[in-house]
């Protein structure tokens, strides 16, 4: 592949629903420029960019990839994304490595909510957008339909650029607008062809809307349009880049991913209207957090951020960089101000796919990858030692469901729990973390085909079997009336025995945040001072184990008020012991299961409302209020985290996945005694089957 520079290059994110074509129409780009031999099927397995095992099994994209594709003397980096929202967390990298998004819309299903929240990325991230009306020579399509659907939805900025030759079927090229000629076919065997005749009027209703939407991007434009009524291509040009750029204008165009109708213009579209990163100022903070900046030159310092890492067990891990200033060789040493290390380069490289092709040094604007960098991660910023900047961190989507991980075979831990850290590196929407409540070890993402995916691929990559399973949920105990327990252990062993004897007071502590309060009341001397410690000790190491259903103990005070011992007999063990007879007492001080109730926030749009109040009342919410917020209208509500734990793909499924939450936790309360009676019976099954085995 050729060095090409800043001005030339054209780095843009292909996102959208999922099931559109992305992946179909960045294999016809390659097939129709030479770069692949012949054009790959999802179905067959045989894409550029769908390259891991899990996406060859189920037919979609799973992981962000690079495709690079030569045109018109430019490269244009194509990053595939998957369309998925489980997988949403591989769209943050690309997006931020990316100056445009061309978002793939399906002529057959029209504006989605993936095309929705593309959209929407695309703005958060400042990126000029194209649209990409895909699938044009499927069944029953109306171009002109989809269109006024995306003008209906994201305005008036929204313009066609192209316009289709035949529909369904029929569908065999299109009309460039702006060169006002027609192209059929599909690669080399494209042909300039006459504007037919029937779409002549509607070519020039769309040439004039798109010489107003470029006149109206500068003061010069719009005097000289006014004036003369009319534009050249020079300035139509002009207008068009200006406005595509600042994102008043988002230009639209007919494709077939597989026929290959409509590739060829739309590729020579995005290298002519999309941004360039050339002169781009990318804002940072210097090692003292000032502000700091570089412009996408090569002669800057050089600066980088990593927006992908790939992890493979052969291989080793490959960081996938886009290079915001300056140039870099191999074989040169790097500051990543993220962690503060310093990195060595051995080797640059191109990647398109899973193939690496060496490169002798990567200029700024361009996309590339290197091998084997030891601490960097994900998100981190690789510097010139001598002239440091750290860019933003890119932001991931909180987990929304959780899963309890062990290993599938005694002794496998390490491997299991080695390998899931690898792939968190290449998937930072996934987390990893020990519930210090209950002990596990959870892996969090963004749904339940997510986990399912990283399992998947643990046994593949690293050749570790998992377990996924619910994780247990952290209940506690407590106590709700005053008691007095007496606890005794005498025990005659021949010699010296053992004897230890407490009388406690137990009460409830009521709210606040003490778990245990151990009160010394004994006067006279009736349980000697230096036994008094053990009696505190063994009260303690029994609460995590409590008296109803085994879960731990909380809001207890404990006071020890009388008692007597052996002057021979008596040990530290043996008022321990006694203090854990003490203990048992509390079944009869009324205990009461406590259940965590976390504070959910709901974002739905206005149509799904009342559905969302439904659905939280039957999980024992309670809804706090309602608030508007960017338009969408936000639920606030108390909900046990029993409830909660497949909530993730209950709201995509009633939402058609256009609603949000956020979830933190608020406090513990008493769980109704219904629901506490079929804990507590699911807790002694558990027990019953662990004394059968």
């Amino acid at each position: 592949m050729k060095d090409y520079r800043a001005e030339n290059i054209r780095n843009i994110a292909v996102i959208g629903h999922g099931s559109e074509g992305k992946t179909t129409l960045l294999e016809a780009m390659l097939f129709a420029t030479g770069a692949v031999d012949r054009q790959g099927r999802v179905e067959d397995g045989a894409t550029v960019s769908d390259f891991d095992p899990e996406e060859v099994k189920r037919q979609i994209s799973i992981s962000a990839s690079v495709v690079p594709v030569e045109f018109s003397k430019r490269k244009l980096n194509f990053i595939d994304a998957p369309g998925y929202f489980d997988f949403i967390g591989e769209m943050m990298g690309p997006l931020r490595a990316a100056e445009g998004a061309l978002i793939v819309v399906g002529a057959p299903s029209g504006v989605v909510v993936g095309t929705e929240k593309a959209w929407a990325y695309s703005e958060k991230n400042h990126l000029a957008k194209f649209f990409a009306v895909n699938q044009m020579d499927r069944e029953h399509v109306d171009f002109s339909k989809v269109l006024a659907a995306l003008q209906e939805k994201f305005g008036s900025s929204v313009v066609p650029l192209m316009l289709p030759i035949g529909e369904g079927p029929a569908f065999k090229g299109v009309v460039d607008i702006i060169a006002m000629k027609g192209f059929e076919g599909a690669g080399k065997a494209m042909k300039e062809v006459p504007i037919p005749a029937d779409m002549q009027g509607a070519v020039d209703e769309a040439r004039e809307s798109i010489k107003e939407a470029a006149a109206g991007t500068s003061e010069e434009l719009m005097e000289k349009y006014f004036e003369n009524g009319e534009l050249t291509d020079e300035e139509m040009l002009q207008g068009l880049s200006a406005g595509i750029a600042e994102g008043s204008l988002v230009p639209v165009a007919p494709v077939s991913a597989v026929n290959g109708a409509g590739v060829g213009p739309l590729m020579h579209a995005l290298a002519q209207y999309m941004p360039s990163p050339a002169g781009r100022v990318a804002k940072g903070s210097d090692t003292k957090d000032g502000d700091a900046e570089r412009i996408c030159t090569d002669d800057a310092p050089f600066s980088a951020q990593v927006f992908k890492t790939l992890a493979d067990p052969f291989v080793g891990k490959l960081s996938l960089i886009k290079v915001l200033s300056g140039t870099l060789a191999g074989g040169t040493q790097l500051l990543n101000t993220t962690q503060d290390k310093q990195e060595k380069v051995s080797g640059v490289s191109m990647m398109r796919g899973k193939k690496q092709t060496p490169a002798e040094k990567l200029y700024a604007g361009d996309i590339g990858a290197l091998a084997k960098l030891q601490f960097t991660r994900t998100g981190d910023t690789l510097c010139d030692p001598g002239k440091p900047i750290r860019y933003p961190a890119i932001e991931f989507p909180a987990p929304s469901i959780s899963m309890a991980v062990t290993a599938k075979k005694a002794g496998e831990e390490d491997k299991v729990f080695s390998g899931l850290a690898r792939l968190q590196e290449e998937d930072p929407s996934s987390t990893l973390e020990k519930s210090v409540e209950t002990l596990e070890t959870l892996i969090n993402g963004q749904g339940e085909l997510h986990l399912e995916v990283i399992r998947q691929k643990l046994s593949s990559k690293f050749g570790a079997e998992a377990v996924l399973k619910d994780p247990r949920i952290p209940y506690r105990e407590t106590i709700r009336k005053t008691i007095q327990a007496e606890g005794r252990h005498k025990k005659q062993t021949g010699g010296h025995g053992q004897f230890g004897h407490v009388r406690i007071e137990f009460s409830p502590i009521g709210e606040g945040s003490t778990d245990f309060d151990f009160v010394d009341a004994v006067v006279g001397g009736v349980v000697p001072r230096n036994f008094i410690p053990s009696v505190e000790k063994g009260l303690r190491e029994n609460l995590p184990k409590g008296v109803l259903a085994g879960y731990p103990m909380v809001g207890l005070r404990a006071k020890l008020y009388d008692g007597s011992y052996h002057a021979v007999d008596s040990s530290e063990m043996a008022f321990k012991t006694a203090a854990r007879l003490a203990y048992k007492k509390c079944v009869d001080a009324s205990p009461v299961l406590l259940e965590p109730i976390n504070r959910v926030e709901v974002s739905v749009p206005d149509e799904y409302m009342g559905d969302i109040i439904g659905d939280i009342t039957k999980r024992r919410g309670r809804i706090l209020g309602m608030n508007q917020v960017d338009g969408l209208q936000q639920v606030v509500a108390e909900v046990p985290l029993g409830e909660m734990f497949k909530y993730a793909t209950d709201l995509r499924s009633m939402t058609q996945a256009r609603g949000s939450f956020t979830m933190t936790y608020e406090r513990y309360e008493e769980i109704p005694s219904n629901v506490a009676a079929k804990i507590i019976e699911a807790h002694k099954a558990d027990a019953s089957d662990d004394d059968d085995e």
